[in-house]
């Protein structure tokens, strides 16, 4: 019997027509399971990590999924230098949200970052010796 002539049904279920007309990929539930083991390595060995979410294969839906089904957290951190950087932790403590812009606005990298704190939240120990030489000038102009 020749190929063409075997017969080719295609089945659209229910779920695979709804990922196909709303724009998902599929990537975004297994990114999400990925997140949950970052999240039990965290509480393991206090291993902090991050996701590249723009060197994946997510469509914009995709992206929209995840950052819904993650949600809004309490803490939210905005930066500006050489353009504005938001940290958000979403509703899982321990999982934040991290979008860097260029000076034009434009996002120039998009993280899931799994740790307890942001590393770019951190004050550097350079800064924090520039703060306590402050405070002492400070203190002493209270004399």
């Amino acid at each position: 019997m020749p190929l063409d002539a075997i017969p080719v049904v295609v089945i659209n279920t229910s779920e695979n027509s709804l990922a196909a007309d709303s724009g998902l990929s599929g990537n975004a539930p297994v990114l999400l399971r990925e997140i949950a083991a970052l999240a039990q390595r965290l509480l393991a060995s206090d291993e902090s990590s991050a996701i590249d979410l723009r060197a994946l294969p997510l469509t914009p839906a995709d992206l929209d999924w995840l950052r819904e089904t993650l949600g809004q957290g309490q803490v939210v951190a905005t930066l500006d230098a050489e353009g504005e950087s938001t940290l958000s932790e979403t509703v899982c403590p321990g999982v934040w949200w991290v979008t860097h812009h260029n000076e034009q606005g434009a996002v120039a990298s998009e993280f899931i970052e799994v740790t307890y704190v942001p590393e770019l939240l951190k004050a550097h120990p350079d800064d924090v010796k520039i703060g306590l030489e402050h405070l002492e000038l400070l203190i002493s102009d209270l004399s």
